[in-house]
């Protein structure tokens, strides 16, 4: 078909060749995409995990036609975490194919609290503490959304206001309680610790949202987290009720660790933050630079925007030697820049890639020795190396420190030293390193 396009607009005039040229142009994007393995947008859903449940009859849909989804957000703490940064890994590939987003900040529903995945009734915060989170959680999207266009909203701006009796008729009204006490997250709470009518009254809420969304932007998709399913289907239902029209859900499955099966959530413990104050950016590269090799593929697909032949090449690196862990060095690196920015990434790397022997500590910078200082800690120096490796705990007794230093386990500015070695030491900070990965700071 396009051979014969060509030959019959060949023949001559300006606005003929420049259609021309246009055949030629969209011949060689198809060419560049297969030769590249450009996705379209349900194949890279698919292809990086991001999908769980839908309503969709066939993603394919979203190939089609611009759409303006939203995707809302907790705030029930003062910052983000890894797992909500899954979430707005996922928002962002949707902007890139071209549609709108409306990223919802729960200032109202956060005030309730979401009976979802909990076993007990959250203990309610005050508005002044769901504002600060509010305000905190906007910062860090605007730092992982950056050069993106999108919307903020926030939920209680539409819902401070509602009167009692027309929430009840013209939202309560749509909703059955047999429907809703069978949904798994309010059956398990009935038949367990309870559930209140305020946090029941959650996913009408969630519902009424979506409502407003539609009515207001034309949204006909909302993503959530897999444990969101019911309370997105409630605005679903509440549409289509009120509407008569059909709007869509997707669900994200919730990021799991597929070495312990604790999902990133910010409820689980040791949570890892989003705020460098809760979580530092030290902190943070190394949890990435320590996932096991079963978790590094998938999570460079969540939380990278690497492309898929730049994450397979990687990861074939990797399988080939697994020692170098490149891999995990690349999933720290991009995941730390897209969150705290290229400087302070560069900078994590390069106090990280001293403390295992490919870079010289004396060499840092001031402030990166200030880095790794208030990491590792540090001690004073003393002029007993013994007594020293016992006070900065890299050995449990004087008789432990002189075999660690009698078999060369010992290093002092990344170089070996013995009972005598003082003149290793410098004047200020001295990285000392026992083995792999036990590490002081030793001022002098």
């Amino acid at each position: 078909m396009l051979n014969e396009e060509k030959d019959f607009l060949a023949n001559g005039t300006l606005l003929k060749k420049v259609v021309l040229c246009w055949v030629d142009y969209q011949l060689a994007i198809k060419s560049l995409q297969s030769y590249t393995g450009i996705m379209t947008l349900s194949e890279e859903l698919i292809w990086r995990g991001f999908v769980q449940d839908s309503t969709f009859a066939n993603l394919a849909e979203l190939d089609q036609k611009k759409i303006t989804f939203y995707h809302g957000f907790d705030a029930s703490a003062d910052s983000q975490a890894i797992g909500n940064l899954a979430a707005m890994m996922l928002d962002k590939l949707f902007i890139r194919y071209g549609h709108n987003a409306i990223i919802l900040a729960g200032g109202a529903t956060s005030l309730i609290g979401d009976p979802g995945g909990k076993d007990k009734e959250r203990v309610l915060q005050s508005e002044e503490i769901i504002k600060h989170n509010v305000s905190q959680a906007e910062k860090q999207i605007k730092q992982i959304f950056d050069g993106l266009s999108f919307k903020l909203v926030n939920n209680l701006d539409w819902t401070k206001d509602v009167k009692l009796m027309p929430f009840l008729r013209d939202i309560g009204k749509h909703f059955s309680m047999t429907n809703l006490v069978q949904r798994d997250y309010i059956s398990n709470r009935i038949g367990g610790a309870g559930i209140s009518y305020t946090e029941f009254s959650y996913t009408l809420l969630q519902g009424m949202d979506y409502l407003h969304l539609y009515d207001k932007y034309g949204v006909t998709l909302q993503i959530g987290g897999s444990d969101q399913w019911g309370n997105c289907i409630s605005g679903v239902e509440l549409i289509r009720k009120t509407r008569q029209t059909e709007v869509h859900v997707i669900t994200q499955p919730l990021v799991i660790d597929a070495t312990t099966g604790k999902k990133f959530g910010k409820s689980e413990a040791g949570a890892v933050w989003l705020d460098d104050k809760k979580t530092s950016v030290y902190a943070f590269y190394q949890f990435w630079l320590n996932v096991d090799d079963i978790n590094a593929e998938s999570y460079l697909k969540i939380y990278t925007d690497l492309q898929k032949h730049e994450i397979e090449v990687t990861v074939a690196e990797q399988k080939a030697s697994p020692k170098n862990r490149l891999a995990q060095r690349v999933l720290a690196y991009e995941v730390t820049k897209l969150v705290h920015g290229q400087k302070r990434a560069d900078e994590v790397k390069k106090v990280s890639d001293v403390l295992f022997s490919e870079g010289n500590f004396i060499e840092l910078e001031k402030h990166e020795k200030k880095i790794l200082a208030d990491e590792l800690g540090s001690i004073k120096f003393h002029p007993d190396l013994v007594q020293l490796l016992v006070e900065g705990g890299l050995a449990s007794s004087k008789t432990e420190a002189r075999t660690f230093l009698a078999t060369g386990a010992i290093y002092v500015n990344e170089q070996r030293a013995g009972p005598q070695n003082l003149d290793l030491f410098v004047s200020g900070p001295n990285l000392v390193k026992r083995g792999k990965n036990s590490f002081i700071i030793v001022n002098k």
